[in-house]
């Protein structure tokens, strides 16, 4: 047997340890390898992880607000001057705040609103959502800037439920995901045989429409929405209110970081402290709360019946002016009806109800000519108009301007004054129209320049003018879908 070359034998065990301990080796080397990328690479999961961007850093970043709402009178719509509703404004407010632009998504359904937001698709809707309990369990809302009443709603001429008992056994269709969906659930514990509908293709705001329409019966709806559509289906009736009132806010997606929300809130406070969302609530609920049945109805037979007479001579003196013929309309209804040959016990006449000086003065030869009186009246409104202090904006600006006109530019200037001394704002018409009854109070009017005045009357005069030309706006907005809502009013006999 020949021998190794080194001369002695090497035994099979030794091999085997051997090569046990090489791969030994091989796998510390392997897991120090390992370890060590792993901590190479701590530092920069840290360096990455502190550099994720926070939601305000991204919407500052992108330059670009995202909301989710749907189309309604209170939320947002689009008509011949552009995107508008309570919900969009407040929303635009709050991007224009941060210096970025406002996307607007519009949901096909209500019921896709929530989800798109726990999606974090959108930032946040801004949809006239009500704090609820279901609701915090997967958003956050904000602060809220709304209260509002769910109340059920039927039409005159059909049976008034008297109390959530009278419910039972009528036909109910509520939207699919709505907060009225929430309340009804719970009123069937006391009522079991209590049932309704919901709809994923109808609003609110259409089903008060179908409401109108007698196509259902009843419905529920928040008393902000009823209060707008109202003003153009007067036949539209509350029966009750369902307890607790609700609260509005804007709701966002459940997270950790609330920079966003945060910032949404502070937004929110500072506008409710500087009185800016009490304008924005008057601007779209003001006209509504002069809802009056019997005036709307009338206006709406006689925006048919008597406006297509002088439309032509408002538009033409909107032309002259670079108002709004629709406001000039609304004017002159308040003031005569639109009636050409109205006269006051005063003196004053004619379409735009001028006094014998203001008619001079703008050179107005006949005042019972519609044309003259709509032009004169115009040319006097608009001179109102342009001698308040330039820092006055609009809307604030135009209402002050029409107070002017029926009480008087002495009389105004006297209660801004009222309103400065008092601590509030004489150049925001909501501040104003609080201290213009003052006007009539000898404790008040002696302090003022051009003494007493029936203040009362130019803070109904204007909101009143507000509410016709809220109601002609939509008129002029929807014309072809009009025709019917007019030939359906139920005029009550005079």
């Amino acid at each position: 047997m020949a021998s190794p070359d080194n001369g002695s034998q090497v035994p099979a065990g030794t091999i085997a340890g051997s090569m046990s301990a090489y791969k030994r080796r091989i796998r510390r080397i392997r897991i120090a390898g390992i370890l060590a990328a792993l901590l190479l690479s701590i530092p920069l999961f840290l360096y990455e992880f502190s550099e994720e961007k926070t939601q305000l850093e991204h919407v500052n970043d992108t330059g670009v607000l995202r909301i989710i709402t749907f189309n309604g009178p209170t939320t947002y719509y689009k008509n011949g001057y552009g995107e508008s509703g309570f919900e969009y404004e407040l929303a635009r407010a709050f991007a224009d705040s941060l210096g970025v632009s406002l996307e607007v998504v519009v949901a096909d359904q209500f019921s896709e609103i929530i989800p798109e937001v726990l999606a974090r698709r959108v930032d946040f809707a801004a949809a006239g959502l009500t704090i609820t309990e279901e609701r915090n369990q997967h958003g956050m809302f904000t602060e809220p800037y709304q209260a509002i009443k769910q109340q059920v709603v039927y039409r005159s001429g059909t049976r008034r439920p008297k109390s959530s008992a009278g419910l039972v056994g009528r036909q109910i269709v509520v939207t699919s995901g709505s907060s009225h969906v929430d309340r009804l659930s719970k009123l069937k514990s006391e009522h079991p045989e209590l049932d309704w509908q919901e709809s994923d293709t109808e609003t609110p705001e259409t089903l008060l429409i179908k409401v109108w329409n007698n196509e259902i019966e009843l419905t529920l709806a928040d008393s902000n929405i009823i209060s707008v559509v109202r003003q153009f289906h007067p036949q539209l009736h509350t029966a009750f209110s369902l307890p607790p009132d609700d609260k509005l806010a804007w709701m966002f997606g459940r997270s950790n970081d609330t920079s966003l929300l945060d910032a949404a809130n502070a937004f929110l406070a500072e506008i409710r402290n500087n009185g800016w969302l009490d304008s924005l609530l008057d601007k779209y609920y003001g006209p509504s709360s002069q809802f009056n049945y019997v005036n709307t109805t009338r206006f709406l037979e006689r925006i048919e019946n008597r406006l297509p007479e002088f439309e032509d001579m408002f538009r033409r003196a909107a032309e002259d002016t670079g108002l709004d013929w629709r406001l000039l309309a609304a004017q002159a209804y308040q003031e005569s009806h639109w009636d050409a040959d109205a006269v006051s016990p005063t003196g004053v006449r004619g379409m735009m109800m001028l006094t014998r000086g203001t008619a001079k003065r703008m050179k107005i030869e006949n005042r019972r000519d519609p044309e003259q009186s709509i032009k004169g009246g115009s040319r006097y409104l608009r001179l109102l108009h342009d001698d308040l202090p330039v820092r006055i904006t609009q809307p604030d600006r135009i209402w002050l301007a029409l107070a002017a006109y029926n009480v008087g530019r002495g009389h105004l200037e006297d209660a801004r004054i009222l309103a400065q001394k008092d601590g509030a704002s004489p150049d925001v018409w909501l501040d104003v129209q609080r201290y213009l009854p003052l006007l009539s109070n000898p404790e008040w009017h002696q302090q003022t320049k051009y003494g007493y005045a029936r203040g009362y009357e130019p803070v109904q005069y204007v909101n009143r003018v507000r509410g016709y030309y809220e109601i002609l706006s939509w008129y002029d907005d929807n014309r072809k879908d009009t025709v019917n809502v007019i030939n359906e009013i139920e005029l009550p006999a005079l």
